[in-house]
């Protein structure tokens, strides 16, 4: 059976998961096929691992609230012609139970055992809770 891995990540500059969606729509966030990507510096050691169904993990102020599936890594040469990776996602985003994570640079990998279960469609609708309230359900275990 081959391996899986998750990729967990800040969402920075955004407070709660509409706040990415909003970025996610502009054209700017898109690669040339309109898929939304994420440039990030450092390509992924276990590659492999995380396009086998892995997702990315947004991580908002403190509280993991949602994921995309990962599509593929594309390479990007920045306007200053350094090497990068584009990580190409999937344009569904889906809310996930807050799970509490401090803040971290770059990426982690997170094991699928480890990572927070997705909403109920139903729920997947309601607007965020504000940040502390939701933080506070989070590490009590109730949200």
């Amino acid at each position: 059976m081959d391996k899986q891995v998750h990729l967990m990540k800040l969402c920075v500059g955004a407070e709660k998961v509409e706040d990415l969606l909003a970025w996610q729509a502009q054209a700017r966030a898109k690669g040339p096929d309109g898929l939304p990507r994420h440039i990030t510096r450092m390509w992924p050691k276990r590659e492999a691992e995380a396009l086998n169904g892995g997702s990315i993990y947004w991580v908002f102020k403190g509280v993991v609230l949602a994921r995309q599936k990962l599509m593929r890594f594309d390479e990007y040469i920045s306007a200053d012609g350094i090497r990068r990776c584009a990580l190409v996602l999937d344009p569904e985003v889906h809310r996930t139970e807050a799970m509490p994570r401090r803040a971290f640079q770059g990426w982690r990998y997170l094991e699928p055992g480890d990572a927070p279960r997705d909403l109920p469609r139903a729920r997947a609708r309601e607007a965020s809770l504000p940040r502390g309230m939701e933080l506070a359900l989070a590490e009590i275990g109730l949200r």
